[in-house]
């Protein structure tokens, strides 16, 4: 499979960070369950499990990574970046359903606190555990960023909720070990309302863009902008955007002087289409041209 040079770069930092956080979510789910078990703190072998939960998420990004940078065919022939969009739902609903567990396990903990005594093995291994979350968020948000790739913001934000569902373990830890029980349930409570509105927030997205929503209002402000400034184009309209994975596809009808020669305003659209493309995020841009008499032309 060959790349161009900007999408083998982006394909490449995901690969990156999407192995890294497969490494360290094998690891510290091993050390958290291990110690969860020996220092009996049940709330450390759930965030264990929950550690595990993030494979998954790693696995559907790197399905949608490995597929989404392929060159357009017959069968697709705008190519396959909505894998990245597909994947960005699952992540979405993963997150979301990750907060509903959350809350569901913090309202039976009103009910059933902990009451074996914990080891201050436990502890410790909580805190490690939520610095090397918020660690490996804030490395994955960056490298995501740096990819402008919404999967992988996506499952950035899945290491983060990962990381809350740590400091629940750690809440919990301390709370039992100064006579608070209902801390656990409470810091649930709320931090399984925040992944659970962020999973929303993301599925709801994904949705969108499988369904052609167009492109956000600052990027249709820029291409409008980017039009009214190419040198014969007196207007334009029926402007329509779709987003594709990160890239957005551009029809937009552009008016010419009718005095213009066939070959000058096809070389007015191209313009158009080539500064449109200049702009970084557009994929493709279909450009059909209006002539208009010349008193009709703006003033």
């Amino acid at each position: 499979m060959s790349f161009p040079n900007n999408e083998k770069l982006t394909n490449q930092t995901a690969y990156r960070s999407l192995w890294v956080s497969v490494f360290v979510n094998i690891v510290l789910a091993a050390v958290q369950m291990i110690a969860g078990v020996m220092a009996h703190s049940q709330a450390l072998v759930s965030d264990g499990i929950h550690s595990l939960s993030d494979l998954l998420s790693d696995i559907v990004a790197l399905f949608a990574t490995r597929f989404s940078f392929q060159a357009a065919d017959d069968k697709h022939p705008y190519g396959h970046r909505r894998y990245e969009n597909a994947a960005s739902l699952a992540l979405g609903l993963l997150l979301a359903a990750g907060g509903v567990t959350m809350i569901s396990a913090a309202l039976n903990k009103f009910y059933t606190p902990e009451s074996t005594p914990i080891h201050y093995a436990a502890l410790w291994v909580a805190l490690l555990a939520l610095l090397t979350k918020e660690c490996l968020f804030r490395y994955m948000l960056w490298q995501a960023r740096k990819a402008q790739s919404g999967v992988l913001i996506a499952n950035a934000w899945h290491a983060r909720s990962d990381a809350a569902s740590s400091l629940v373990a750690l809440i919990g830890i301390i709370g039992a070990m100064a006579g608070f029980p209902l801390f656990d349930p409470l810091a649930a409570l709320l931090v399984g309302a925040m992944v659970g509105s962020v999973g929303i927030k993301f599925a709801y997205q994904a949705l969108q863009d499988l369904m052609d929503a167009a492109a956000d209002e600052e990027t249709i402000i820029n291409i409008q902008k980017t039009v009214a400034n190419v040198t014969g184009v007196i207007g334009f309209h029926d402007l329509r955007t779709r987003k594709t994975g990160d890239d957005v596809f551009v029809d937009i009808h552009i008016e010419v002087s009718a005095d213009l020669s066939v070959v000058a305003g096809h070389n007015i659209a191209v313009d158009v289409r080539n500064s449109l493309l200049n702009m970084g995020n557009i994929a493709d841009v279909m450009v059909h041209i209006d002539p208009v008499e010349n008193h009709l032309q703006a003033t």
